[in-house]
């Protein structure tokens, strides 16, 4: 059994400071730790695929300290594991955006624990070995923790990709909780967010939107980061710019992923556009969003009511208002309408303190010649990171 300060001081040495995940009372000695030093940031996820693509933000932000790399942490039950997958395999996997998971192993063969645990217990290292995620039993002996994060780093440098601890019941000593509440949360309540709704007028084409927001993100201090499908491709097309990041797969976790981001980086803007589809799948985030979301996040829906890379199914989201969501969950400004001229109010409302929002409900309708972007995921990340001086 180690002390918890014991790999979290050993961790930091390495670079590694930011850690998100949804707690497991096998880790219960971490999160407490981490939130007695304000030096160290720990970001309370509503689900471990959010967690995983926080995590990847703050890789793709990379800027560290000295000659140390930033480096991120993401926690979760092993049963979480599910939730993560999406992320960890579209995401993390073919852009290369290296993180150390910690991943507890309940209902681990021949440990009696709860009938839930039954079935993931001993599938654990083959649901890791199946993703291509490395991974070795989370040291116990303080000995062993130095060699342990070298071979997890040298692994993550090498490949750019994930490397596992896998815990075991009783590997870290208790650690008591001396503070209250989280660190880095904002307490603004939903009466306190400014609410504006615009006329309705005439919906604008996706590709109208886009135009706007390339007008409102310069490229020397803004990164764009574009939700999965003809979001990503439109933006694209119209204008590939260094400072944009285009998803593919991982539906849902362009919002985390651009927090984790913008938290990191407060030097930059970062602009998270979304799709309707994209923000039910993971509509948790709202509230990690407005919890810790800071002044240089903005948050972009554009909602058609379709999924219309796959056909053009339609969504619920007509009888969704994002805009009373954003608000209840604490965003800043919350703005909601039809009008194209909301993207310009979006942009130029600079002096909220907290995560901006709006809703532009967009026509359908696509380009038949979209093209899909020429540029790897991989050299999509490298070039930005690149751009923003974070390799």
């Amino acid at each position: 059994m180690i002390e918890a300060s014991q790999f979290v001081e050993a961790a930091r040495e390495r670079g590694f400071d930011w850690y998100a995940g949804v707690p497991c009372s096998f880790l219960t000695p971490f999160i407490n730790y981490v939130l007695q030093d304000e030096s160290l940031h720990y970001v309370s996820a509503a689900n471990e695929g959010d967690a995983v693509a926080l995590i990847a933000g703050v890789a793709l932000g990379g800027a560290g300290f000295g000659s140390v790399k930033r480096r991120g942490i993401a926690m979760m039950q092993n049963s979480g594991l599910g939730n993560a997958v999406s992320p960890l395999t579209s995401l993390t996997w073919p852009f290369r955006l290296p993180q150390l998971l910690i991943v507890t192993w309940r209902g681990q063969p021949g440990v009696h624990d709860e009938p839930q645990h039954a079935l993931v217990g001993p599938i654990t290292p083959q649901m890791l070995e199946t993703m291509e995620i490395p991974w070795e039993l989370f040291p116990t002996e303080a000995d062993q923790i130095g060699p342990a994060l070298d071979l997890a780093t040298e692994y993550m440098d090498s490949t750019g990709r994930p490397y596992a601890l896998v815990m075991q019941k009783g590997s870290v000593a208790p650690y008591e909780l001396k503070k209250a509440g989280l660190s880095g949360v904002r307490t603004v309540s939903g009466d306190a967010v400014k609410v504006l709704r615009f006329e309705k007028g005439a919906r604008v084409a996706r590709h109208d939107a886009l135009e706007k927001v390339i007008a409102n993100t310069p490229k020397d201090s803004t990164v764009v980061l574009a939700s999965t499908g003809f979001c990503g491709r439109e933006l694209y097309a119209i204008d590939d710019r260094e400072n944009q990041f285009y998803l593919v797969g991982s539906m849902g976790c362009v919002t985390p992923m651009a927090l984790g981001l913008a938290l990191s980086r407060p030097d930059l803007g970062v602009i998270a556009l979304d799709g309707d589809g994209a923000a039910l799948m993971r509509m948790g985030v709202f509230a990690t969003l407005g919890a810790y979301g800071p002044p240089n996040f903005v948050h972009l829906l554009l909602d058609n009511g379709a999924h219309e890379s796959t056909g053009g199914q339609a969504t619920v989201s007509r009888g969704i208002d994002f805009t009373s969501i954003a608000s209840a969950c604490g965003y800043a400004l919350a703005l909601d309408g039809d009008d194209i001229g909301i993207i310009d109010r979006l942009f130029e409302a600079r002096d909220v303190d907290g995560v901006r929002f709006a809703r532009l409900s967009i026509d359908t309708g696509t380009p038949s010649d979209l093209p899909r972007p020429k540029i790897t995921p991989e050299d999509v990340r490298a070039r930005l990171q690149q751009h923003i001086g974070s390799r």
